[in-house]
């Protein structure tokens, strides 16, 4: 345990790239195979579900350091963050002592959901009482469930590809779909013999980087193809040995809630991957995504669901052909050979992204401005010789989005942050005009600099009217620019509107806060076609 809170603190202290794969290294290098598969399983985003309410943490670390709750509440305030308050009080320790990274999650960690509550408080203070400030954190953050560092699963494969000497792309495809953390697992990570037996593997996904200027500086348009960029769920279709399987971009086998596409699988000769969206279909036109949420994260879909949000796999690319895997053949070659399995297919399920034509970046541009009546985020652009490489590169593949919608909206609540940001107020509530009076559209905590964060601050401190708990009610004076994604329709807002991934474009000095979006026209914002 101690190894991996250094490894932490390492990780957590850099920005540099080259010194956190360096410091994975050296771990994976080092520690055993059990505490290894472990560390891999976290620090590539996995976890398990949070072991201990959090109000027992809270209670039981403050009677631990002798202080009031209020006074914890105070310090968690300010310091923002649970796990690191909770090191932060508690008395040193008066057993330290050194167990392996893997004991502690499976002997201690997953047990403790199921165990009674008296239980629960002796295993946590044990394990309290016998880590520093360091190895508590860490614990903290797994018990917790907010176990996350500023490392991504491309650095991890890089690192583990350094110490063993498998290329990361390999390793990359070993950690997608379904594994355990188990020495045998971390072994066959590293194995040389690159035969993976697992029919179910989906492929690493490559992504594009967004392009924020004019493509012109790309060069030639006739060496890239366009698309449409479709706002659904990224997945990948397999079929393999006779069975289906559709993984979600976040590695999560969906195979049993979408039966459209598990009985389009039954379509596809064995030994295909392909890469696509999942999207709500209806009528030869896409749903909003508000539509596809009342599909995700449901185990059964019922008849009535099914016939009002039925799904298709919009096809982008073919990374499996015959068995084979193809993603190092140029993207013109993949297309040619996607085209001709959906039209061997012939399903109303499984629907070819089509191309959009253009003879000039200026053509282009103008079908772009009509992406929000397609129902569209914007176009795709990827270079027709690219291949189909691991993770998010640089280069061959761009996302040109549209611009946001946008309103201007008045703060009216403000929260701490947390993490870097606790101690300051940076969570904020918007609202519109709706009869004279201001009602919530959104909450965002993004878009601003530093400098602007501490002004807003400043401001909600001189302005709180009222607070509800961690909750501070301000005067309404600041008008903010907000932009999101999406809107649709919504029983559980007062507006009766709900917003997309909401950000601060920037605060607009010139608009007084009578001068902000009433509901009516947010309403306006509305896709024609829901209404």
């Amino acid at each position: 345990m101690k190894a991996f809170a250094d490894l932490y603190a390492t990780l957590d202290s850099t920005t540099k790239t080259s010194e956190k794969v360096d410091a994975l290294a050296r771990y994976f290098a080092h520690a055993s195979a059990a505490d290894a598969a472990w560390a891999v399983y976290f620090l590539s985003g996995r976890k398990p579900r949070q072991a201990v309410p959090t109000r027992k943490l809270q209670e039981w670390a403050a009677e631990v350091a002798g202080i009031p709750e209020w006074l914890f509440d105070e310090s968690h305030d300010i310091v923002g963050d649970l796990g690191e308050v909770i090191a932060l009080i508690l008395p040193a320790p008066a057993h330290a002592q050194e167990r392996p990274l893997a004991e502690w999650v499976e002997h201690v960690l997953l047990t403790l959901r199921e165990a009674g509550e008296e239980r629960q408080k002796a295993e946590v203070l044990a394990a309290w009482n016998s880590m520093d400030y360091r190895q508590a954190f860490v614990w903290n953050k797994l018990i917790t469930g907010a176990f996350r560092v500023g490392v991504s699963q491309l650095l991890v494969t890089r690192a583990l590809s350094k110490v063993s000497g498998v290329p990361a792309e390999v390793i990359a495809h070993r950690l997608m779909g379904d594994w355990q953390p188990t020495p045998a697992f971390f072994a066959s990570l590293l194995s040389p013999d690159a035969a993976d037996a697992d029919i179910s593997k989906p492929y690493p996904f490559c992504l594009a980087h967004p392009l924020d200027d004019s493509p012109s500086d790309l060069g030639e348009i006739a060496d890239w193809q366009a698309e449409w960029k479709w706002d659904g769920i990224r997945s990948q279709l397999i079929r393999r040995a006779g069975r289906t399987f559709v993984w979600s971009r976040g590695e999560e086998l969906v195979t049993e809630r979408y039966p459209e596409l598990k009985h389009l699988g039954e379509l596809i000769p064995d030994g295909t991957v392909i890469d696509g969206e999942i999207l709500p279909w209806k009528a030869g036109r896409v749903l909003p995504f508000g539509e596809l949420q009342r599909r995700i994260g449901r185990k059964t879909v019922g008849k009535k669901l099914l016939d009002d949000v039925p799904v298709v796999l919009m096809g982008y690319d073919l990374i499996e052909w015959e068995g084979r895997d193809v993603r190092d053949q140029p993207m013109s070659w993949r297309r040619v050979k996607l085209e001709k399995l959906a039209a061997a297919v012939n399903s109303p399920t499984f629907i070819l992204s089509a191309l959009v034509k253009a003879h000039s970046w200026e053509e282009l541009a103008t079908r772009r401005a009509s992406s929000r009546e397609q129902n569209v985020e914007g176009i795709m652009l990827k270079r027709k010789s690219s291949t189909y490489r691991v993770g998010r590169v640089t280069g061959d593949w761009w996302k040109w989005k549209i611009g946001p919608l946008t309103i201007d909206a008045v703060l009216i609540y403000a929260q701490h942050g947390s993490g870097k940001r606790a101690g300051l107020f940076t969570d904020y509530t918007f609202g519109v005009w709706d009869d004279g009076s201001l009602v919530p559209v959104a909450k965002a905590y993004s878009g601003l600099t530093d400098a602007e964060i501490r002004e807003v601050d400043a401001f909600v401190r001189r302005n709180t009217l009222e607070t509800f708990g961690p909750v501070r009610v301000v005067k309404p004076e600041l008008v903010f620019e907000l932009g999101f994604e999406g809107i649709q329709r919504s029983t559980r807002h007062k507006s009766g509107i709900a917003v997309r991934f909401p950000r601060m474009l920037r605060r607009r000095t010139d608009k007084k806060p009578e001068e902000a979006d009433t509901v009516a026209t947010v309403w306006k914002l509305l896709p024609r076609e829901i209404e």
